[in-house]
């Protein structure tokens, strides 16, 4: 990200001397050479020089994440027999070299230093928002989601009031670095305010505790911070989901325009990826690269050779091409050093809560209670059902008279369980599916005792209407009568007729 308006330069300049003190009582304690002063060109925003101190602050204060030689300001290596030497040009004020597999750190310098991180933060942006949306997904950008941009921002030149699709979007943040294609995904994400936070939340997770969010884009803002250390982890974490990866390593696309009146034709155009070792560097992946006028630059990348790939960070060097001549020095040295070094510290793994990846169990229904799905069901019946219900209540009746009704003994009989009776004396016949132990609910009745108009179902909810619900009853106790009737008649046996 750019921010080239005369008007932040100014400010800039205005606010620079009572930065320079913060930043050199930053430098001189943490034991950084006199090289980088803060005369330097490349010190950090004066807005960020206090936050700066604060995070670096609290790393010291708690154990240095990936191990204690990383909280050192000095160059940090451990060379065995027949190792290279490290580049000897190398003016970042902070920087990282690291095997994306292992998470071995080969080498460092003030890797936990907190500065401005320009528009490198989108990987963190991306790490957050990407996998929430389908890339397919076209969206029509309105006016408010391009109304905050900054002054002098970079910008792939999205229109409002046209659709996008969603993959057009991450091609406008990770080639072009466009803050618009930023905001908009971030209004989609529940605005920008809510993006941040979860940025932050992200970042707590990734264990990356130098990083301090207050804008999704990275645009300058007061308090905002990363380090090489963090950056390399969200480059890290980015690189496993594929479309990130995809992204990151497109050299150009097209990208939709505007409308054109006349025609009512969508125009288009070609965006390249500002990165300018993608295509340049032997198996460069990625991932992004960044610069503002008060944050200098700064670049995190990927690159793979004969099978191990290796990330590298380099933050706010002397001069802004540097970035990517030091960087590609460091990624020489780390595939020449591969074996031949000890490694000083160790890229960390993401956090998970406890007991976050277990799912809950469910919960057994407490007694008298229907589960949902029996409720769901018993809602459906009808004038149909409460017919097969009055017919199997005639079956069961059938079957106890006859039963009752013989006389030579016969063995014990399990005693039938006692059935819940519903609105009109009609017993419900227990259902295969139940458990045992689950009861059924009792009609509701009024005030005055009786048993309100229309009838209840099971587990509580009306079904049929009261008189049809009467005429079945009815009809299911005279066929239960007339059935048992003819029954007694035709199996008790005659008095005084011998067998």
């Amino acid at each position: 990200m750019q921010q080239r308006s005369p008007h932040v330069s100014r400010r800039a300049r205005a606010g620079r001397p009572a930065a320079a003190g913060a930043v050199a009582v930053l430098v001189l304690a943490a034991g950084a050479p006199a090289a980088f002063s803060a005369t330097s060109p490349s010190s950090p925003s004066p807005s960020s020089a206090p936050a700066a101190a604060g995070a670096g602050s609290a790393q010291d204060a708690a154990a240095v994440v990936g191990g204690e030689r990383l909280g050192r300001p000095a160059v940090q290596v451990a060379p065995r027999t027949g190792a290279p030497e490290l580049p000897a040009a190398l003016t970042g004020r902070s920087w990282l070299i690291a095997d994306a597999a292992t998470g071995e750190v080969l080498a460092a310098r003030n890797a936990h230093l907190p500065l401005p991180p320009a528009s490198t933060l989108k990987m963190l942006f991306a790490d957050t928002v990407l996998p929430k949306f389908d890339r397919g997904l076209e969206h029509k950008v309105t006016p408010a989601e391009l109304a905050a941009l900054g002054a002098g921002s970079s910008l792939v030149g999205i229109k409002e009031n046209l659709p996008y699709r969603v993959e057009d979007l991450w091609r406008g943040v990770f080639l072009a670095s466009g803050n618009d294609a930023v905001h908009v995904l971030s209004h989609m994400n529940g605005g920008l305010a809510s993006t941040v936070a979860q940025m932050q939340e992200r970042a707590t997770a990734l264990q990356a505790r130098d990083t301090r969010v207050v804008s999704p884009e990275g645009y300058d803002q007061e308090g905002q911070v990363s380090s090489a250390y963090d950056l390399t982890l969200f480059a890290r974490a980015g690189l496993r989901n594929p479309d990130f990866r995809s992204y990151c390593a497109t050299r150009t696309a097209r990208f939709p325009g505007a409308l054109d009146k006349v025609t009512g034709q969508r125009s288009a155009f070609d965006i390249a990826n500002t990165d300018r070792l993608l295509g340049k560097y032997p198996g460069l992946i990625g991932v992004k690269n960044g610069y503002t006028t008060n944050a200098g630059a700064t670049f995190t990348g990927a690159a793979e050779r004969d099978g191990r790939t290796l990330l590298v960070t380099v933050m706010h060097p002397e001069q802004q091409a540097k970035v990517y001549d030091e960087a590609a020095a460091l990624l020489d040295w780390g595939f020449a050093a591969a074996g031949k070094v000890e490694p000083v510290g160790r890229l960390v793994e993401e956090e998970t809560g406890p007991g976050a990846s277990a799912a809950p169990a469910a919960e057994a229904p407490a007694s008298g209670v229907l589960p949902h799905a029996i409720q769901q069901a018993d809602h459906a019946l009808g004038p149909a059902g409460w017919t097969a219900l009055a017919f199997g209540t005639a079956l069961a009746l059938w079957a106890a008279g006859r039963v009752r009704s013989r006389r030579r003994p016969h063995p014990a009989t399990p005693a039938l369980p006692v059935l819940p009776v519903l609105p009109g004396g009609v017993p419900v016949p227990p259902r295969p599916d139940y458990a045992p132990h689950i009861a059924y609910s009792a009609p509701a009745r009024t005030a005055a005792g009786t048993t309100p108009r229309g009838a209840t179902a099971v587990g509580g909810a009306t079904a049929v209407g009261g008189s049809a619900r009467r005429r079945l009853t009815r009809q299911a106790r005279s066929l239960a009568r007339t059935t048992r009737a003819r029954l007694t008649a035709t199996t008790t046996p005659r008095r005084g007729r011998r067998s």
